[in-house]
């Protein structure tokens, strides 16, 4: 994303968004990396949920990652 996601109105909603509930970063790192989230199933499960992330501060669902974490079956040992 680069410079792009600087220009994107997405990006600046999220960052409004976060700065209004209060967070702050220490804006150490690489800053360009977009990250995600996945929910893997033990055994022969695989995923249950995949969420990357398309822009900065895009985040996932958390009534999705619970509804996933709970299809989640023991493997027998």
């Amino acid at each position: 994303m680069m410079m792009s996601g600087f220009f994107r109105f997405g990006v600046w909603q999220n960052f409004f968004r976060a700065w209004k509930s209060g967070y702050s970063g220490n804006l150490e790192g690489e800053g360009f990396t977009l990250g995600g989230v996945y929910v893997i199933g033990a055994g022969r499960q695989g995923v249950l949920l995949e969420h990357r992330e398309k822009e900065f501060g895009d985040k996932v669902s958390l009534p999705s990652v619970l509804e996933a974490a709970e299809k989640i079956e023991p493997q027998a040992s």
